[in-house]
């Protein structure tokens, strides 16, 4: 298995079969073969070549059975070439001598027919120094079908055994990559992950939970199931209320889903192309005295490289604090524009935006979500949110519905599950108007957007009509 594996990857972009897992990432020896192959090929003033390999397996469930089990391993391998101010990208999957002629050649013939780019940075020389972060576990990359399997088999038994249905996915992978160019720029990251999602359905009402990290142990299906059908089941018979302004808890991932739309509103290129929410507001008040933002990389819960798209060191940055927007985060382009220093945001070149924070962190609180209940008259709480789209983007107004566990509160507890509302809400008024934190955890939106966010509780949110399913 190991030598036809060996053979396959040299000779093509992907391999696939129940037997792969991130134990089988290229060493990072290999990847700087690859790119020492393709600068050797390259005749450009420049050269710059990205390359990252992943391993991704799939165990997906429904009706409280397993219906597909995948694994692949692929190989993406990204080459910019400048030639006298002119650069372009070309891609492959393939890491086979002709190819990645071929893709050199490709990005040779795309640069020289761009228009000269007179902000066009040289690219970073030499090596740079880059914090240390450990993401990589061994458990996660050597998660086999039957861990998974075993897992799926314990939630589809519980579900079953209380008149549910569970549905959902289990994923095990990782990546290495590096990044290096002509100017002799090396950077090297591999990390792991593990996430499960499940929802638990019932005749009238369902329930949600998911959670992911690098680290397999602390992704625990079993406890996520139970959430999920405790939900279900306390959403039964769900009543109809009035819309309106209401006292709103909602869960992490309910935040994560609102809160998330503010990510590229920081990005300096944003602000200056008056694409911002804070275009003409830093330095003001726009949130409650309890918002702190940050955006931090080598947090212990964020994941993802210690440097950005061309290179440059990731720097913690204060977004906002107290309420006030105070930062932004800066490109290598976008710092020069602007006089200022570059933050290690930056987005792979070319590319029209720029950069923006994706390791954002909210300062939490010391309130449970069960402290906010309990100290609720009369309220919501909401377990997640879906379909929400932007309606004003500058002053961030949302909308969108509640799903997978909405309940009523009174008098300190909950008391029903309640149909599903649309909401429309500026998250900017949301966030002046919290009147309580939870500590912050490590959440995640279903498209695998992750932050570290608190539950909020919030007076006058915003429902604008009870929803037909």
């Amino acid at each position: 298995m190991k030598t036809a594996h060996r053979k396959a990857r040299s000779k093509a972009s992907r391999v696939s079969g129940p037997e792969v897992a991130a134990a089988h990432l290229p060493a990072e020896a290999e990847l700087h073969r690859i790119a020492e192959r393709i600068l050797r090929l390259s005749d450009a003033d420049e050269t710059e070549v990205d390359i990252t390999a992943n391993a991704d397996a799939l165990t997906r469930f429904a009706n409280n059975t397993i219906h597909q089990n995948v694994a692949e391993l692929s190989h993406t391998v990204s080459v910019r070439t400048v030639f006298g101010g002119r650069t372009a990208r070309a891609t492959t999957n393939k890491t086979d001598e002709e190819s990645l002629r071929r893709v050199v050649a490709a990005s040779g013939t795309l640069a020289r027919s761009q228009p000269r780019d007179p902000d066009l940075l040289p690219m970073l020389a030499g090596r740079r120094k880059y914090a240390k972060v450990s993401r990589f576990d061994a458990a996660t990359a050597n998660a086999t079908p039957a861990d998974r399997a075993r897992a799926v088999e314990r939630v589809a038994k519980l579900a079953a055994l209380r008149g549910q249905t569970a549905a959902g996915i289990f994923t095990t992978g990782g990546s290495a990559s590096l990044l290096a160019n002509s100017r002799g720029l090396v950077a090297a990251y591999r990390q792991t992950r593990a996430e499960f999602s499940v929802t638990i359905l019932e005749a009238d009402s369902s329930g949600w939970a998911k959670e992911n990290s690098p680290a397999l142990a602390a992704v625990d299906p079993q406890e996520l199931a139970e959430r999920a059908s405790n939900k279900a089941i306390l959403s039964r018979n769900p009543r109809a209320l009035d819309p309106g302004p209401w006292t709103v808890i909602l869960e992490p991932a309910a935040v994560l889903d609102l809160v998330g739309f503010l990510f590229y509103d920081f990005a300096a290129t944003a602000v200056r192309d008056k694409r911002s929410c804070f275009t003409g507001r830093l330095g003001k008040k726009l949130m409650g005295d309890n918002i702190t933002l940050w955006d931090d990389a080598f947090h212990p819960l964020q994941t993802g490289t210690p440097y950005d798209g061309e290179g440059v060191p990731r720097q913690r940055v204060l977004l906002v604090d107290r309420g006030v927007p105070k930062n932004l985060v800066y490109s290598r382009s976008s710092a020069k524009k602007m006089k200022t220093k570059p933050t290690g945001h930056g987005f792979s070149l070319p590319n029209e935006w720029g950069e923006a924070p994706f390791n954002l962190v909210f300062d939490g609180g010391s309130e449970s979500v069960e402290e906010m209940v309990g100290s609720t008259e009369r309220g919501i709480l909401v377990t997640r949110l879906w379909y929400i789209r932007e309606v004003d983007p500058y002053e961030k107004v949302l909308t969108g519905m509640t799903r997978d566990g909405t309940f009523l509160v009174e008098g300190g507890s909950i008391v029903a599950g309640v149909r599903n509302f649309r909401f429309n809400q500026s998250v900017l008024e949301m966030l002046r108007n919290v009147a309580a934190l939870s500590p912050a955890i490590r959440s995640t939106a279903e498209e695998s957007f992750e932050m570290v966010v608190p539950a909020m509780k919030v007076h006058g949110f915003r429902f604008s009509e009870v929803t037909k399913f």
